[in-house]
């Protein structure tokens, strides 16, 4: 079974996975801080190949640019059970 904060990250993305997302985006979406977050997707999914980072330039409402990470579940991820007894 996944930490209760662990289901929360997964859940989210699962939930949003067709977007765009980042940390920012999952700790907002939960209530988790953004370390939080960003740890828990390091240690609990990206280790074991469920999720990914990707790299991504986005343009800001001033035309400014910003490189950001999109998080996104793997093939792995998504066809992985968090009810299962052996998860983390």
């Amino acid at each position: 079974m996944l930490k209760p904060n662990s289901k929360l990250v997964y859940d989210y993305v699962k939930a949003n996975g067709a977007k765009n997302i980042t940390a920012s985006d999952i700790a907002e979406g939960t209530g988790l801080p953004v370390r939080s977050v960003n740890g828990i997707v390091t240690s609990a999914f990206q280790r074991k190949g469920l999720m990914e980072r990707t790299e991504a330039e986005v343009e800001l409402e001033d035309g400014s640019h910003k490189k950001v990470k999109f998080i996104t579940l793997t093939a792995e991820g998504e066809a992985f059970d968090p009810e299962a007894e052996d998860a983390e």
